[in-house]
């Protein structure tokens, strides 16, 4: 199934020049990467030390492709064609689990910092991932951060986002960002700071009415508190969600909007106590659950970047072609998901899998191909 998704990929290459089919090259790069290697010569490595193993699974009628080879192939595949295949093998994976619950999307951008040098950008990379399902359903790519507001709307064009709730940090709360979420048949629970100031001061001072606060307290299923400890440090989470809403006069500027939350963190380490107050504005109706796992959900997507950077090294390559380098990024997310699967005989960190990947690659190979 998974060298069955590989076919579709389009080869513009002159057919009488080509030595090392797509299929072969992106393979490679696949497995090399599950397997610890981060850059295009570790990725050759890799491959010419398990040469006889990866040949039961591609033709390899010419050996294997050169370190420059890999790269340059990776440079021409279309990445909007590879996010596809990802998303494709994925849902097929998770075909057989419905959708009983309500998925939370969160979308948000990175900086691959190593992509850019004096002459050029560095990409920022902004992608929709799922918590739930511990896989990333798309990507685009904008040459900075500041960017990201024209990005959104373009993933989320390429999303099938109908009944399932897109959250956003506070950059991505716009009118018209909110307005594609509804029309696209989706839910949204959106961040709100000072870029939004008429907004952001309207719902610190309803929350700032102990009366409110203490009418939602009430309220049925309108208000949650949570408390954890962690890292030495007392934890307590209250989230607040209202859909009194009627005396905010510029509700009808935002598509669909039926609610507003707060979630307020209360922090207590080495006697000293800390406070910090977050603010959303919402499309789904009172149900605080969904509210609080959404909003405190977001915050996955940073877990996904983290392994970008740290079990995948993101950061340390320097491929400077902008197509090969998102391509990367795609494979990166793929074999993030993949590593999730994988049974290496003991529980063990996603980075510690990348390297039983490289010492026993024949069993990592099995489970793969088999996938």
């Amino acid at each position: 199934m998974f060298l069955s998704k590989l076919e579709r990929i389009n080869d513009p290459r002159q057919w009488w020049k080509v030595k090392h089919t797509m299929i072969d090259v992106v393979a490679i790069v696949l497995m090399a990467t599950l397997a610890n290697a981060n850059e295009w010569e570790e990725m050759q490595i890799f491959a010419v030390a398990n040469e006889v193993a990866l040949k039961k699974y591609l033709k390899l009628e010419n050996g294997i492709p050169s370190q420059y080879t890999l790269e340059r192939v990776m440079s021409i595949i279309e990445p909007k064609v590879l996010t596809k295949i990802q998303l494709e093998w994925h849902e097929i994976l998770n075909g057989d689990q419905g959708e009983k619950i309500k998925r939370i999307l969160n979308i948000d951008g990175k900086t691959m910092c190593s992509s850019g040098n004096k002459n050029q950008k560095a990409l920022h990379v902004v992608s929709a991932w799922s918590k739930e399902d511990g896989i990333c359903f798309g990507q685009t790519v904008v040459d900075d951060k500041s960017n990201e507001i024209c990005a959104i709307p373009q993933l989320l064009e390429a999303l099938r986002i109908n009944d399932q709730v897109v959250t956003i940090d506070a950059m991505g709360t716009q009118t018209v960002i909110a307005a594609q979420i509804i029309r696209q048949k989706g839910d949204y629970v959106l961040a709100v700071k000072g870029n939004q100031p008429n907004l952001h001061n309207d719902i610190i001072e309803y929350f700032n009415d102990e009366e409110f606060k203490n009418r939602i307290k009430s309220g049925q299923n309108s208000y949650k508190v949570t408390k954890e400890k962690a890292r030495g440090q007392v934890e307590k989470r209250e989230y607040y969600q209202t859909d009194d809403i009627s005396w905010f006069e510029d509700k009808a500027k935002w598509k669909g909007l039926k609610s507003i939350g707060m979630v307020e963190t209360t922090i207590e380490k080495d006697g000293k106590i800390s406070n910090d107050k977050r603010y959303y504005i919402s499309s789904l109706p009172v149900e605080i659950e969904l509210f609080e796992k959404a909003a405190r959900g977001h915050w996955s997507i940073e877990s996904m970047h983290w392994h970008l950077d740290v079990t995948f090294r993101e950061d340390n390559n320097s491929t400077l072609d902008k197509t090969a380098a998102l391509n990367l990024n795609i494979i990166r997310k793929f074999a993030l998901a993949i590593l999730k699967l994988i049974d290496v005989g003991r529980k063990t960190s996603l980075k510690h899998k990348r390297y039983w990947a490289s010492v026993n690659p024949t069993k990592i190979l099995e489970q793969v191909f088999a996938l």
